[in-house]
């Protein structure tokens, strides 16, 4: 009997298919059992997801909540005058947990306070039998309150010495404790002499002699005239106007008025050409970057103090920057905007109209500051059409810069963000009333002894009405200056950018010549000082007598201050402050011609005046107007 084969045993590929297909189902039968797997496995990373994505906020939520926060820094800033009360607070918080913890200065100052008190007592005794006793205590040298002669009777000596006795235990009381930061022990102390100053016996009537004696001399007028100058004040304040007598001053009519044309004009400034004085002048120009915080005339005031009109009198084709003064569109000007729209933009009109040409640069404050970072990237590029760079008052390491630093930290920049941020720019007014805390004896207390109790007005000055024709500040702008620069000091360590790249001081190879002032409270010449350690180059530097604008604005027809000054070439070794004060040569008179001497000497042969440029419109221009 024959058997038929099977269809493994006549085709045994066939067979081997069927068994796998057998095996292995198609994937359409298998999408539910992958499907299954695929959810099992991806189901809690989903789960996470979804859960982060519930607890993130809406964008809407954020900025409202953003918002919300701003604006109520904003409003508490109005009352502050822009000053952080957390800030404040942090700095007396530390201060007061430390001293808590010091049971050793606790003792040292009740220890103090004792010895004060015997002190203060022994004077008294002292004053009932010499009515010339000699003082127990000698208030500073800056502190001229209670200098008049009227203040050595009795019992008004015995009020001022026992204020300043009282003044001397809370400076030693906010200071030299371990452990409290230096910024915050610099805020309390400040601080707390700022609430002492409020109390002074010189700021009332009845404890002040010389104003009681004006009193008696006058019969009372005196107060009746200082009630009518406190409501002038007042009136003018808030309606936004300048002090009693600032009107007289007038830039392009008595002040500013050196004869120029404005030559270029860009959204942020107008760059000044100011007519030849002589018939030859040096082949090199120089232009003038002054602070955009302030109007360009500090160094174009009246004819007899204009460094403007002295330059052009020696011999120099001279240039001005005029800053606009901002608004609220100009909220994101940034500080590269600054020294593109500013210093670059005056250099390249400069070098089209004189081809071939170097310039002497100088800049004063703020914009010392911006011209040496446009120095330096200028530097970095390749780009040599610097002759020279003059820094006057103007800082590039911000470490020890001054009183200034009290109001910088990251609460204290927070909270001004919020009140710039309002409005998008920082208003004069919050600048002046900084200013005025810097030194209230001066400006505020001093002030309202004249003006209120004693009935008289001082008498208007140039640099006065120049000083209440203020600028305001740019959102943007002002926030990278006071991050980047007070607060990080990005110039000084590398980290500041311009044009691209990062900027280092120490490419600049054109000569400077730095000048600083001994009683500077903006930029103390110590800071300004610190330009040895930045930079690779031939520097001069001079320290001059005055401040911050008198010390910088001083005319040889004034005949007044002194000045010493070095020069560094190449090889020589660093000298710190205090050594270079000693070894300083010593001068009298104005710094001006010495400058002037020293741009000469690295000047051309003189040529025949440049061409004046077509003119926009007649010097001062229209951006100094602005209010």
């Amino acid at each position: 009997m024959t058997e038929h084969p099977n269809v493994a045993q006549t085709n045994p590929a066939r067979a081997e298919q069927a068994s796998s297909n057998h095996r292995q189902p198609s994937p359409a039968h298998d999408f539910p059992r992958l499907a299954s797997k695929a959810f099992v496995e991806a189901w809690p990373s989903a789960f996470l997801a979804a859960e982060r994505a519930a607890d993130r906020d809406p964008y809407g939520y954020a900025a409202l909540s953003n918002v919300i926060d701003r604006s109520l820094h904003a409003s508490v800033a109005h009352l502050t005058g822009g000053l952080s009360p957390a800030a404040m607070a942090g700095a007396y918080w530390d201060w007061a947990a430390h001293l808590a913890t010091a049971p050793g200065k606790q003792m040292q100052l009740a220890e103090k306070a004792m010895r004060k008190t015997w002190r203060f007592a022994n004077y008294a005794w002292r004053c009932t039998l010499q009515p010339n006793a000699a003082p127990c205590i000698e208030p500073l040298p800056q502190d001229k309150r209670f200098s008049g002669e009227a203040w050595r009777r009795w019992p008004y000596a015995l009020l001022y010495q026992g204020f300043l006795l009282n003044q001397q235990w809370w400076h030693n009381a906010t200071t030299g404790i371990g452990g409290v930061t230096k910024q915050h022990e610099n805020v309390v102390e400040f601080a707390s002499r700022q609430l002492l100053d409020m109390f002074s016996p010189s700021n009332f009537l009845l404890t002040n002699p010389e104003a009681l004696q004006r009193t008696l001399e006058t019969g009372g007028v005196n107060l009746v005239y200082g009630l009518q100058n406190f409501l002038e004040d007042m009136e003018r304040r808030a309606g936004g106007k300048r002090p009693v007598g600032a009107e007289a001053f007038v830039p392009g009519q008595n002040v500013a008025i050196t004869p120029g044309k404005v030559i270029y004009r860009n959204r942020l400034i107008e760059l000044i050409q100011y007519a030849p004085a002589t018939e030859t002048v040096r082949p090199e120009p120089v232009l003038i970057t002054p602070a955009w915080i302030m109007k360009y005339y500090i160094l174009d005031l009246s004819p007899h103090n204009s460094l403007v009109r002295f330059l052009t009198g020696q011999g120099f084709t001279v240039f001005m920057i005029s800053w606009r003064n901002p608004s609220a569109e100009d909220r994101d000007l940034d500080m590269e905007a600054y020294r593109r729209l500013g210093v670059m933009a005056a250099l390249d009109v400069i070098s089209h109209l004189m081809p071939d040409r170097k310039i002497h640069a100088a800049g004063y404050c703020l914009g010392g500051t911006l011209l040496a970072i446009a120095a330096a990237a200028m530097a970095r590029d390749n780009d040599e059409r610097l002759k020279s760079v003059t820094l006057l008052a103007a800082q590039t390491d911000f470490t020890e810069a001054g009183e200034l630093t009290l109001f910088v930290n990251e609460s204290q920049l927070d909270f001004l963000e919020d009140l710039m941020w309002e409005h998008g720019f920082l208003d004069s007014k919050e600048m002046a009333g900084a200013f005025q805390l810097l030194r209230s004896n001066d400006l505020v207390w001093s002030y309202a002894l004249k003006s209120y109790l004693m009935g008289e007005r001082e008498p208007m000055t140039d640099m006065m009405a120049w000083n209440a024709d203020a600028t305001r500040m740019p959102y943007k702008m002002h926030s990278e200056y006071l991050r980047r620069l007070f607060l990080n000091n990005d110039l000084a360590e590398g980290r500041l950018r311009a044009n691209g790249g990062a900027v280092a001081l120490n490419d600049i190879r054109a000569p400077i010549f730095a000048v600083g002032t001994e009683r500077d409270h903006v930029a103390p010449w110590r800071s300004i000082y610190k330009i040895h350690l930045l930079a690779d180059t031939e520097i001069t530097f001079l320290l001059t007598s005055g401040g911050h604008n008198a010390g910088i604005v001083s005319a040889p027809a004034t005949k007044r201050g002194d000045y010493r000054f070095t020069n560094r070439v190449d090889g020589e070794h660093y000298a710190a402050p205090d050594e270079w004060v000693k070894i300083a040569s010593v001068r009298e008179g104005s710094w001006w011609p010495e400058w002037s001497d020293w741009l000469a000497a690295r000047s051309g042969a003189s040529v025949a005046p440049p061409a004046m440029a077509e003119a926009l419109c007649d010097a001062p221009g229209t951006y100094v107007l602005q209010s």
